[in-house]
Formats: C-alpha cells, structure tokens, sequence
C-alpha cells in the first residue's frame, strides 16, 4: 500500500529485495508490510514529526 507521501528518501521495491534477509519476518495478522514501515521511518528521520 503506497500512501503517495513520501518523497525524497524512500526504498524501492528492487532495493528492499536486496536487505529483506536483514529484516525480521512478518508474522500474525499485520496490515502493512516491512517495506512501508521503514519507508515511513525514513520519511520521519528526513522530515520530522511535529507533533
């Protein structure tokens, strides 16, 4: 699911293919992927959040 937002810093699909082994598994009942949590990560650490 892309929400259209990020910009500037974010992994491609082709890119998450090549540190998936890095990442832990996804396990149970999740609704977003690994690759959109770390594309949201990265979107904060570029961009901030204010709260």
């Amino acid at each position: 699911m892309y929400l259209g937002i990020l910009a500037g810093m974010e992994i491609t699909q082709a890119q998450y293919e090549r540190i998936v082994h890095c990442l832990p598994l996804q396990r149970g009942n999740v609704s977003l992927s690994n690759l959109n949590v770390l594309n949201a990560i990265l979107y904060v650490a570029e961009h901030g959040c204010k709260w």
